[in-house]
């Protein structure tokens, strides 16, 4: 940490022009992301090199800078009023700043150093922690000769991108009559406004070089000591070195070279925080433009621990094994499914789900053999196949609910609606975060689409990790828990696997083991009604009561009543009489081409052991040859203690 000097630290004048700049700050180890309010811009970035202790921070694109909540302008000083600096331009000299708050500093946030030499100012904020293995080296310069503002980033490959902004272009401010001696200088208040953002800052041109905590805050012949935004945040200088010895510590632990040898791509803002994000963000594809349809001819690989796309049940299923990461970092997990027809033209039950194969049976086991290897739930009308826990079987994970919607991509040519265009395909995006226990090291994931048809859909399935911390965070005191307990999709329903009718006779009930130490128990339930016809559970509104041990813990109603923003994706949907589509229909918590929200249930202050979880839906009669069921899925949530025991087992009923 630099000294927080609050004595002037200039044994002289310093010679020579020096401007300096503000590669933004990054956030404290383990805090949440940092967002901008009401400024806009993009989130904090962290670089540095692997082996030193400094890492570097900036910020996204546009008129401002930003720090927690500090939010700082480019501002053009009078050229009437900058002081003429016309020393050699060789001599180095730094600023060291501290955050404030409320106008006073503060210990909480990141000291920012600008350091200029050499023609050249670069700045950056010293961070604790070490980088994330795949963090870009980000620097900012200015470049007064040029006339440039310089943003660059060293990426884990080697190569490098810069963009750079014209001095010129950056807003002007107003100086007052208002006073203040900060470091021994006697300054001066310039104000300006950045998007309904006031920003004060405090300069003076008294020590003969210019100085800035920000690359978008800019005082031509000044040094800006302090800024302030709205009263709340901002930077103020504590310390001015100037010594051989003071600039060498200071400069130890920077990264090298001080400028790079070349400042590679030249790229525009937008091309650049692109590079910059997708250095951070971990993508997996699980399936690429993969085929899901009905009575194709099957050729799987031979090897049954092969990557590649494995189809099953007439082809209805498709599922591949994949390798995931293990973050260094918490992060956000999405989810996004991408979906077009190849064929069919039809509303269509689809999920995506990880298959658990850590128990006696898995799901894989009845895709590979048949669902007759699963365990049964006995029903008053029937037999439900591989819906619930137990001992030896967990059910598929679902991580997206979705319903198709009618004929996007296949059919979009073959219909004409006035005033409509139709999209090209279906795009679902699910956080599946509380999901990652199980979504790491090697899984198997799978995706169904019922459907008859030979063409059938075409699918896209990306995962993508989002860290919350630019460096590798601690070992957490408390691990996540997702332990699934019932899934009623009949994923296999070409292979015999009965659909959810049990709710008209029956009521699903599972038994758990909670985990000792297991902290804010949830229920993670997803629920759609289906029965395509006027008084089928689709189209009319159903009570799911959820119990836990005898009580109940909740009672839903799923409902989507605004299926009708979704007309665009459904170029084969029913046109009727009165203008309206049959995809503009309310439904049972879904609508044709969208994914399905999961309910999060609270469960309790829960004790460790034994518990009954069951679900009653007042599911409607069968009517001639159509009948209703319900898709329903539940998973259990929470964190346990490190230390404490851990065992997810799952009983039956």
């Amino acid at each position: 940490m630099f000294g927080q000097s609050v004595t002037n630290a200039v044994n002289g004048p310093v010679a020579g022009r020096v401007v300096s700049s503000l590669i933004g700050a990054s956030r404290p180890t383990g805090a949440g992301p940092i967002g901008v309010g009401p400024i806009g811009a993009g989130p904090i970035s962290v670089g540095r090199i692997a082996a030193g202790p400094v890492a570097i921070g900036r910020i996204a694109a546009g008129a401002i800078a930003t720090c927690g909540a500090i939010a700082v302008g480019l501002i053009s000083m009078d050229s009437a009023f900058a002081a003429d600096v016309s020393a050699p331009s060789g001599a180095p000299v730094a600023v060291v700043y501290a955050p404030t708050r409320g106008g006073a500093v503060s210990m909480d946030g990141d000291s920012r150093v600008a350091i200029a030499r050499d023609g050249l100012t670069r700045i950056y904020a010293e961070i604790s922690g070490v980088p994330l293995p795949n963090a870009p080296v980000e620097l900012d310069y200015f470049d007064v000769e040029a006339g440039l503002t310089r943003e660059t980033a060293l990426f884990p490959d080697g190569s490098r991108a810069t963009v750079s902004t014209s001095l010129d272009s950056l807003p002007s401010f107003a100086i007052t009559d208002d006073h203040r001696e900060i470091l021994g200088y006697d300054c001066r208040k310039a104000t300006t406004e950045i998007r309904s953002n006031r920003i004060e800052v405090w300069f003076t041109s008294e020590p003969g070089f210019v100085a800035s905590p920000s690359i978008r805050l800019y005082m031509e012949g000044a040094a800006i000591l302090a800024i302030d935004q709205n009263g709340t945040s901002g930077y103020e200088a504590t310390q001015i070195v100037t010594t051989a010895e003071e600039l060498a510590a200071i400069s130890s632990d920077e990264p090298a070279p001080f400028a790079p040898e070349s400042w590679g791509d030249e790229v525009d803002n937008a091309e650049y925080r692109r590079l910059v994000t997708e250095s951070y963000v971990t993508r997996v594809t699980v399936f690429d433009q993969e085929q899901i349809s009905f009575g194709n001819e099957i050729q799987n690989p031979r090897d049954p621990e092969s990557t590649e796309t494995f189809h099953f049940s007439k082809g209805t299923v498709i599922a591949r094994r994949v390798t995931l990461p293990k973050l260094e970092a918490e992060a956000m997990l999405l989810a996004e499914l991408t979906e077009r027809s190849n064929g069919d033209a039809y509303d269509r039950t689809g999920s995506v789900f990880l298959i658990p194969t850590g128990g006696a049976v898995s799901f894989l086991d009845a895709l590979r053999d048949s669902v007759g290897v699963l365990p049964v739930v006995e029903g008053r009308a029937g037999e439900y196949q591989g819906i619930i826990a137990t001992e030896s079987y967990s059910p598929p994970l679902e991580l997206i609910r979705f319903i198709t919607p009618f004929g996007v991509g296949e059919f979009n040519a073959r219909s004409q609606v006035y005033g409509l265009e139709w999209e090209d395909e279906a795009r679902y995006v699910m956080d599946v975060t509380e999901l990652l226990p199980q979504l790491e090291g090697e899984v198997w994931i799978g995706a169904f689409i019922g459907n008859y048809d030979k063409g059938g859909h075409v699918v896209s399935l990306e995962l993508r990790y989002y860290p919350w911390s630019q460096v590798v965070e601690p070992t957490p005191t408390a691990q996540r828990v997702a332990m699934p307990l019932f899934n009623t999709v009949n994923a296999m329903e070409m292979s015999g696997q009965n659909y959810g009718t049990l709710f008209a006779t029956d009521t699903l009930r599972v038994q758990f083991d909670l985990p000792e130490g297991l902290d804010g128990a949830q229920l993670r339930y997803t629920t759609t009604g289906h029965g395509g016809w006027g008084g089928g559970d689709e189209f009319n509104p159903k009570t799911n009561r959820v119990l836990l041990d005898g009580a109940v813990v909740a009672e839903i109603v799923p409902w989507r009543s605004d299926c009708g923003t979704f007309r665009r994706l459904n170029p084969s949907s029913g046109n009727f009489w009165n203008g309206l589509s049959s995809s503009d229909f309310s439904r049972s918590g879904w609508c044709p081409g969208t994914s399905v929200s999961p309910y999060v249930i609270p469960l309790g202050d829960l004790s460790a052991g034994r518990h009954t979880l069951s679900v009653a839906i007042e599911m409607g009669a069968p009517e001639g040859g159509s009948f209703s069921s319900w898709n329903v899925s539940g998973t259990i949530l929470g964190e346990v203690r490190v230390g404490k025991t851990q065992s997810h087992g799952q009983r039956d009923n």
